[in-house]
């Protein structure tokens, strides 16, 4: 999976909106959606929430976690703790990203948001690396990633992969020719 593709998934997340117009009960294949009133709050999937705000329809409400008190806590978190801490949404990376391009009106202290999911990623970024590296360095043929998100996974998905592809190579050729050497 590509990052466009877990993109594509994170728009099925629901987020509420403030619709300006009305409209009852619509039947998708995903589910039931509405009815829309005008002002009323109303749950929709993200990319119906992107496509009515582009049409200027609605006005999106921001997800409860996306606030700069909550993320300066996730922030700080996630710097405290060694291993990965549970995000207050699987799609949070993606989610800011199409909520900022799309409604940056719409989200308080947008910039402040941007810049505080920008520091979590790298801070877990930095995190799954050093975690690579030591896997790496001690020849393990696993690891145990807890609390990623997909967009995580499928960034370190092809090096993490293709390492341990090699590593598994590697063990083989040493097992079968111990006299060669016994270090990699």
């Amino acid at each position: 999976m590509d990052p466009s593709e877990v993109d594509f998934l994170s728009e099925e997340q629901m987020i509420t909106i403030l619709p300006n117009f009305r409209e009852g009960r619509m039947y998708l294949i995903s589910g039931d959606l509405g009815p829309f009133e005008p002002g009323m709050p109303t749950e929709a999937p993200l990319w119906m929430a992107i496509n009515l705000k582009c049409r200027k329809k609605c006005r999106i409400v921001a997800p409860d976690w996306m606030n700069v008190e909550q993320l300066r806590e996730k922030r700080d978190e996630a710097k405290e703790m060694e291993y990965f801490t549970k995000m207050p949404n699987e799609c949070y990376l993606e989610m800011t990203s199409l909520l900022l391009n799309s409604a940056r009106d719409d989200i308080p202290h947008a910039n402040e948001v941007q810049n505080l999911v920008k520091d979590i990623w790298e801070i877990r970024m930095a995190k799954m690396r050093k975690s690579m590296n030591i896997m790496v360095q001690e020849k393990e043929t696993h690891a145990r990633l807890d609390n990623l998100t997909r967009m995580e996974i499928n960034t370190v998905r092809p090096f993490l992969t293709s390492s341990l592809n090699h590593m598994h190579k590697l063990r083989c050729y040493v097992a079968e020719h111990p006299r060669t050497g016994t270090g990699y």
